[in-house]
């Protein structure tokens, strides 16, 4: 829906559009790509450099993540997801961090897949807003990741 008011599409954001082509270029590096050994190193790498690139209190968060949900599930290999460090479980990717800059948001994200295994009734959160990473939200990340992952 268009900003004016006349209800007219104006289509993705740049935003959006620069995340999709992110995503085609994961997609593409991934496909050439030899071992899985050697995938899996440089899916590392790339999560990392993309955590690197991002403003000091994204990064500094985001790091934080990358060590709880490493150290918690070691099962869940860290990839790039639309320009985002992700972590997938047999390649289907169970939870995400996304920076507040990503979108321009006014705090970062950590988001559920519907791969991860929060069930809680008829409705759960799936996304959780980070300002910070303390230690009890370290604990709180460790907890959700491991019910994640079953």
């Amino acid at each position: 829906m268009s900003n004016d008011g006349t209800g007219a599409h104006e289509g993705f954001t740049a935003e959006e559009r620069a995340a999709m082509k992110e995503h085609a270029k994961e997609l593409k590096a991934a496909a050439r790509r030899g071992s899985r050994e050697q995938k899996a190193a440089e899916a590392v790498r790339d999560v990392l450099a993309k955590i690197a690139e991002m403003p000091d209190s994204d990064r500094i968060m985001a790091e934080r993540v990358h060590a709880v949900v490493t150290a918690t599930a070691p099962a869940l290999a860290p990839k790039l997801w639309y320009g985002m460090p992700a972590y997938a479980l047999d390649g289907k990717v169970v939870c995400f961090f996304q920076s507040a800059a990503k979108f321009k948001a006014r705090y970062a994200t950590l988001g559920f897949s519907d791969q991860a295994k929060l069930d809680d009734g008829p409705m759960w959160p799936a996304a959780f807003a980070l300002t910070e990473v303390t230690p009890e939200v370290e604990e709180r990340i460790a907890d959700l990741v491991k019910r994640a992952v079953g």
